[in-house]
């Protein structure tokens, strides 16, 4: 994509400025610089009127008859920033301009060019003004199809690599999109090779820091932006556009200095497409469904007043108030594989999912709140009358889901089992354990629900048609987990179960129990961090403790300090065992920690400092882990 301007260069390529026989008599270097208007002057003190990227028109008349005052003339226009001076001969140099003009023009790096012939300026000025303002004319449908093509996106609820691959199109140029801990989200080449573009991009991410939201890194050659809606940022969308030295025109265009104005545009415009695709959330759900899922979501975000929820819940046959509430996520064990066929399946993978927790509330005659509530996951809020039948109501749920799954897998449960008893009738004195394998008849440690292996999950039909072979043969695991948040007594407290216990069911996704239900005592401070791994807030927490010791071994890659600082914590701070674990003297090892001291202004020495960047490496482990 060009500069909005023409350049030095661009302008002296005109007719009415070749009629002229131009020659460049110093500032080669400069001849890319933007012209952003042209004036003629014939006075030497003209700089005072000037704003910058303007190109000096003069027959040289009014100029200073001495060295100094041509030096300073020269001065004074490069000090502000002009495009360059074209200088007409004839009427005060007739056979040249004066050679201390050129010396100045050449130490300063402004073009300086003799016209040789006489040419009427007005011919100049019209030809390049048109030229500016068809550029800018140019420019304006271009940023308008920017606005439209992203318009469209969002309308449509495209995906990230789709808004991604747009945005590389119509730069031109490779676009990334990373979280706030530099790992890719999403990337297109635009055609370059895309193992160079990301090789080593954390490192390399972490290099580029540009002031401001939107900005320029000169340095790193990357135009970048910051993602995110409703006070929540949540990654960077970068743009790689070639230094200002390297581009034509590009060190004077605002508002990104470094880059033309329309690709500020563009990258913004992504930006914002990216942020309002997170937030909306596309499914195909009955009406009630619908309900369901606004009232989940309205207590998980804030998006509404509680009491309104508890009127709305009331209305559909839930009733809420003055109930026991507890929270309750269920989902796939295995990762999402949306990535390897797509959304469709995807969804139908959800919604079976969806359909399943639904069925087994029913089955446990449960009056519950459930829907999706993310890609993978689905919640309940269950609504009991009183403390005492929660641990009953839960097994029976978890029975009652094992059963749905079976039936769907098999068409009928294992021998011996009693489907009504499986719904309600479980000993809650027994463990919980002991009262799912009472549901089903068998021992599902041992024998995967009692059928089949390759036939126990609910829609396996689904399940194959998503990745090709069952899911959960050979894990010897269920593949649901089943979460339950900590029970709350009024409505206001909801929320905190429901994401108490979305949070125990991604740490079992780490556990390689297969306990019916995941309850808080199951889940220890790593799998905590590693489920809370895409919480902005962790990432920055990560930022804000180890930051700048990421990017002074980004810097310098030989000296890994990170590697000593966790030797050091995961030793107790006890150094001689930390220098032994990191295979290094106690003398190399003291004095590395005294760097990573002043690198992060802390006192290892503080018990409280230490278990801060403790928890902080642990959540980068988190973060960094797939």
């Amino acid at each position: 994509m060009s500069a909005v301007f023409p350049t030095v260069r661009e302008v002296l390529a005109l007719d009415p400025v070749r009629h002229g026989a131009p020659r460049v008599v110093a500032g080669d270097e400069g001849l890319d610089r933007p012209v952003r208007w042209v004036h003629v002057a014939e006075v030497p003190d003209i700089a005072t009127l000037l704003g910058g990227g303007e190109l000096v028109l003069t027959t040289g008349i009014g100029l200073p008859a001495h060295d100094a005052g041509l030096r300073a003339f020269i001065g004074d226009l490069a000090d502000v920033g002009v495009s360059g001076l074209v200088v007409e001969l004839g009427r005060r140099y007739v056979s040249g301009v004066p050679r201390v003009m050129a010396a100045a023009a050449e130490r300063r790096g402004l073009p300086l060019v003799e016209l040789r012939r006489a040419t009427p300026f007005v011919r100049i000025t019209e030809a390049v003004h048109a030229l500016i303002v068809d550029a800018q004319l140019t420019e304006l449908r271009a940023t308008e199809e920017i606005h439209q093509r992203f318009n469209d996106l969002s309308v449509e609820g495209a995906d990230a690599a789709e808004v991604i691959r747009q945005a590389a199109e119509l730069s031109g140029c490779p676009v990334v999109l990373e979280n706030l801990s530099r790992q890719v989200l999403g990337y297109d080449p635009a055609g370059e090779s895309a193992e160079l573009l990301l090789d080593g991009w954390e490192q390399h991410s972490r290099r580029i820091r540009p002031a401001g939201r939107t900005a320029y890194d000169p340095d790193s050659g990357w135009l970048v932006t910051t993602v995110g809606a409703r006070g929540q940022d949540w990654g960077r969308l970068l743009l790689r556009w070639p230094a200002s030295g390297d581009v034509p025109g590009a060190q004077a265009v605002e508002p990104t200095a470094g880059s033309p104005t329309r690709l500020t545009i563009l990258i913004e415009r992504a930006a914002s497409t990216l942020a309002l695709g997170r937030l909306i959330r596309r499914d195909a759900e009955g009406l009630e469904r619908q309900i369901h899922r606004t009232l989940l979501t309205a207590l998980l975000d804030h998006s509404r007043p509680v009491d309104e929820v508890g009127l709305r819940a009331k209305a559909l046959g839930v009733v809420l108030d003055r109930r026991h509430l507890v929270g309750v996520m269920v989902r796939h064990r295995a990762d999402d594989p949306a990535g390897e066929v797509g959304p469709e399946a995807s969804q139908a993978r959800l919604r079976d999912l969806s359909e399943a927790v639904g069925q087994a509330l029913r089955e446990a005659k449960l009056t519950a709140l459930t829907s999706a509530v993310d890609d993978n996951s689905v919640g309940a809020l269950l609504a009991l009358p009183d403390p005492a039948a929660e641990d009953r109501a839960l097994s029976a749920f978890a029975s009652a889901l094992r059963q749905v799954r079976l039936d769907a897998g098999t068409g009928r449960p294992a021998p011996g089992v009693e489907p009504a008893r499986a719904a309600s009738g479980v000993d809650v004195s027994r463990s919980a354990a002991d009262a799912s394998r009472a549901a089903v008849g068998v021992d599902t440690a041992r024998t995967g629900f009692g059928v089949d292996p390759t036939r126990a999950a609910f829609g396996v039909e689904a399940a194959r048609s998503v990745v090709g072979v069952d899911p959960f043969r050979g894990t010897g695991q269920s593949g649901v987990i089943v979460a339950a948040g900590s029970g709350v007594g009024t409505l206001r407290e909801a929320r905190r179960s429901l994401v108490e216990a979305r949070q125990i069911a991604e740490a079992a996704r780490r556990d390689r129990r297969d306990l019916p239900i995941f309850r808080l005592p199951h889940v220890g401070l790593a799998g905590l961090l590693h489920l809370l791994r895409d919480e902005p807030r962790l990432q920055t927490f990560v930022e804000r403790e180890l930051g700048a010791l990421l990017e002074y071994d980004a810097r310098h890659p030989r000296e890994r300090l990170l590697d000593t600082l966790r030797a050091y914590l995961e030793q107790g701070r006890n150094k001689s065992a930390g220098a032994a674990a990191a295979h290094l003297s106690r003398p190399a090892f003291y004095e590395r920690l005294a760097r990573i001291a002043r690198i992060l202004d802390v006192d290892l020495d503080s018990v409280e400092a230490s278990l801060s960047l403790h928890v902080a490496l642990l959540a980068l482990e988190a973060v960094r882990t797939p």
